[in-house]
C-alpha cells in the first residue's frame, strides 16, 4: 500500500513538472531572451500551474465522485461552470504569455536625435492584460477542458477499481456467509431436530410428513447450489424462507405466536442469497420460549423499487449468545456494504427486551 501511494505521488509530480514546462516551448524560440523573462515571472508563472492543479484535484476527488457519480448532474454542471468562469477570469496561461512577451522584448537604445514623440513611441508598451477589455482565451479554455477530462478519467478509474475490489470482497464474504449458514442451520443439531419432527409425523401418520421432507430437501439444494450466484431471484429466496419457517413451525410451542406475511410482487426483483435468512434464523434461535409468551413478527413488503424487511421478537437472556449474535450481524452488515453500497438502510433496536430489525434494500438489476 505504501509503495502504491509513493508511486502515485511520483507520477503526479512528474506529470505536473511536464505541465509546468509546457510554456517554455513557447519561449524557447527567443534565444537568450528566456533568461530575461524568468527573472520577473515568478508569481505569474507559478499562478499558471496552481490554478489548474486546483481545478484538477477538486474535480477528480470531489466534484466527479461526489456529484456526477451520484447522478447530481445539475449541481455538477453548475460547479463546472463556476470553475470555468474562474479560469476565464484569471486567464493564467494568457496572463503568463503576455508577461513573457514584455520580458522577452529586447531593449532598444534611446535615439540621440529626434523629436520627443519618437522616444515616446519606442518606449510605449501594450497595456497590461487586466486593463484591456475581456477577450475569450481559447488556450485557457482548451487547457481547462483537458484538465477536467483527465480529472474525470482518474476518478472513473478509481471508481472502477473500487467496484472490482468490492466485488472480490463480496465474493469472499458471500462464501463465508454460506459456510456460516451451513454451520448454523444445516448442522447435525438442526437436522436432528427437523428429522425427529418429521419422524414423529410419520409415526402419527400425518399427511405433512412427505411435504416436510421435501421442504428440507429444497433448503439443502438451495444453499448448496443456487446460492452460489451473487444475486438470485427474490422468489427463489422467498421459497427458501417459506420452507425454513414451515419446518420451524413443527417445533413451536403453544407460547409462540408467529405472524409471517409477504406482500407485493417479487417478479423482476433480485437479492443476494441468504441476506434475510440471518435475521430470520436469529428470530427462531433467540426468540422462542416454552414458558413465556413469545410473539414473533416477520414481514416482507415488496415494492416496485425496494424490498422492506421487518422482524420483531422478545429477547430471552437464557438463550442469547451476545458474541455469536454480534458476529452474525456484523458479517451481514459487511455483506450489505459490499453488495449494496448506498442502496440499503438498516436499523436494529434491542431496547425494552425486544429485538427489532428494519431493513430496506433498494432494487438491484440482475
Amino acid at each position: 500500500m505504501i509503495r502504491f501511494q509513493t508511486s502515485t505521488v511520483i507520477v503526479h509530480a512528474v506529470a505536473w513538472l511536464l505541465f509546468m514546462s509546457f510554456p517554455l516551448l513557447f519561449f524557447s524560440q527567443g534565444g537568450n531572451a528566456q533568461s530575461n523573462w524568468t527573472e520577473g515571472l515568478s508569481w505569474v508563472y507559478l499562478q499558471y500551474p496552481l490554478v489548474y492543479m486546483f481545478v484538477f484535484y477538486i474535480n477528480a476527488y470531489y466534484l466527479f465522485p461526489k456529484l456526477y457519480v451520484k447522478k447530481k448532474y445539475l449541481i455538477y454542471t453548475l460547479s463546472v461552470l463556476v470553475l470555468l468562469i474562474m479560469v476565464m477570469t484569471i486567464k493564467p496561461f494568457d496572463r503568463m504569455m503576455q508577461e513573457g512577451k514584455r520580458y522577452d522584448r529586447p531593449v532598444h537604445p534611446k535615439p540621440i536625435m529626434g523629436p520627443p514623440m519618437a522616444e515616446f513611441r519606442m518606449d510605449h508598451r501594450p497595456a497590461p492584460p487586466e486593463d484591456r477589455p475581456f477577450k475569450f482565451d481559447i488556450l485557457s479554455f482548451f487547457i481547462f477542458a483537458m484538465v477536467m477530462g483527465m480529472g474525470a478519467a482518474l476518478s472513473s478509474i478509481k471508481e472502477l477499481q473500487l467496484t472490482e475490489k468490492r466485488a472480490i470482497i463480496a465474493e469472499a464474504d458471500r462464501a463465508n456467509a454460506e459456510l456460516s449458514f451451513l454451520k448454523a442451520q444445516i448442522n447435525p443439531h438442526f437436522l436432528y431436530n427437523t428429522l425427529n419432527n418429521i419422524y414423529t409425523l410419520c409415526i402419527t401418520g400425518s399427511v405433512n410428513a412427505a411435504e416436510s421432507i421435501m421442504k428440507l430437501s429444497n433448503i439443502m439444494r438451495y444453499v448448496t447450489d443456487e446460492a452460489e450466484a451473487n444475486y438470485v431471484s427474490l422468489q427463489g429466496e422467498l421459497n427458501c424462507i417459506n420452507d425454513f419457517i414451515d419446518l420451524q413451525k413443527l417445533r413451536l410451542g403453544k407460547k409462540v405466536r408467529l405472524s409471517y406475511e409477504v406482500t407485493g410482487d417479487p417478479s423482476g426483483h433480485f437479492i443476494s442469497p441468504l441476506i434475510l435468512m440471518t435475521f430470520i434464523e436469529n428470530v427462531f434461535k433467540y426468540g422462542l420460549s416454552n414458558h413465556l409468551e413469545a410473539p414473533i413478527v416477520i414481514s416482507i413488503n415488496i415494492l416496485e423499487d425496494k424490498i422492506l424487511f421487518k422482524s420483531e421478537n422478545r429477547i430471552f437472556e437464557s438463550k442469547l449468545d451476545h458474541d455469536r449474535l454480534g458476529v452474525g450481524i456484523k458479517n451481514t452488515k459487511q455483506r450489505l456494504d459490499h453488495l449494496y453500497p448506498d442502496k440499503y438502510l438498516l436499523d436494529i433496536d434491542d431496547k425494552n427486551g425486544t429485538f427489532k430489525v428494519d431493513l430496506s434494500i433498494f432494487k438491484v438489476k440482475n
